[in-house]
């Protein structure tokens, strides 16, 4: 089932090759919903690994994807930009999947200590698996996680958001304006508009404090959309692809413009984005 939510919109599919069987099957994200092109008839193989059969490796894939799309922690592990690299490798998956869960000897709750630790290893390769799945993908769920988690701010999450947007954000920032990643300083943006940008101070003293609402995480970040032609993209106005509308910083204080940009993507997935007519 697809989301309501429509950030993804700007997003190119993407795919990646996973160990399903004795073999290799594609697993494709597009428009926000992941597909198995191998497993045209998912449901019912889900219906058969329910009475006691084997459940494809592309199936489980899917299910714990989706059991995360919600799942705050995973902006806490997932890719920040380019520079991050993921070493999580499908033997990675595998090592974990077989690693033997920690056990205690005593009468008093060894049992359930150990379906705890069961438990908490497969949640554990659950998460290895996703990020074997590679950045693209990485990008695309922390699309889903900051869309779904923007609906319901609040104490508990705020903190997590905000330390999400500006870990995000303060690499973007250095290739646009070449200001020190530690130099900039993030807050949720609430309300109407698009929020803020500005540098304040000098020398070491100085630092750039943004406000952008958390869907900026979604629409803007995943989408491969927060730097176009040396502009700073705070929000867009008509998503698309391979053709969006979006407001864009040429400085920090600046209004923002309006900018149509076209998009290609590489074979991965990877979207780059340059203005109309450049």
């Amino acid at each position: 089932m697809r989301p309501n939510a429509t950030w993804f919109t700007s997003a190119p599919a993407c795919s990646a090759s996973v160990p399903c069987g004795n073999g290799t099957h594609t697993l494709r994200w597009e428009a926000g919903a992941i597909e198995l092109p191998s497993h045209p008839d998912g449901e019912a193989e889900l219906v058969l690994a329910a009475l006691g059969g084997e459940k494809a490796g592309c199936v489980e894939l899917a299910e714990t994807w989706q059991r995360h799309v919600a799942d705050l922690s995973m902006l806490a592990i997932g890719p920040r930009g380019p520079a991050d690299t993921i070493t999580v490798t499908w033997d990675t998956v595998a090592e974990a999947e077989v690693r033997p869960p920690v056990s205690i000897r005593g009468p008093r709750r060894a049992g359930r200590f150990r379906e705890d630790s069961e438990d908490a290893q497969r949640r554990m390769a659950g998460v290895l698996s996703l990020l074997a799945l590679g950045p693209q993908f990485g990008y695309r769920l922390a699309g889903h996680v900051a869309a779904a988690q923007a609906g319901r701010l609040g104490p508990k999450n705020r903190p997590t958001l905000t330390a999400a947007l500006e870990g995000r954000l303060a690499p973007v920032v250095e290739r646009w304006h070449g200001i020190d990643p530690g130099e900039v300083r993030a807050t949720l943006h609430d309300g109407d508009g698009w929020g803020s940008i500005q540098l304040h101070g000098a020398g070491p003293a100085r630092e750039l404090r943004a406000a952008l609402p958390a869907t900026w995480l979604a629409s803007v970040w995943a989408c491969g959309l927060a730097l176009v032609d040396r502009h700073l993209v705070v929000a867009v106005t008509e998503p698309g692809w391979p053709e969006a509308r979006v407001l864009a910083l040429s400085r920090p204080g600046a209004e923002p413009a309006e900018l149509t940009v076209h998009g290609s993507a590489s074979a991965d997935g990877d979207a780059h984005w340059e203005a109309a007519g450049r």
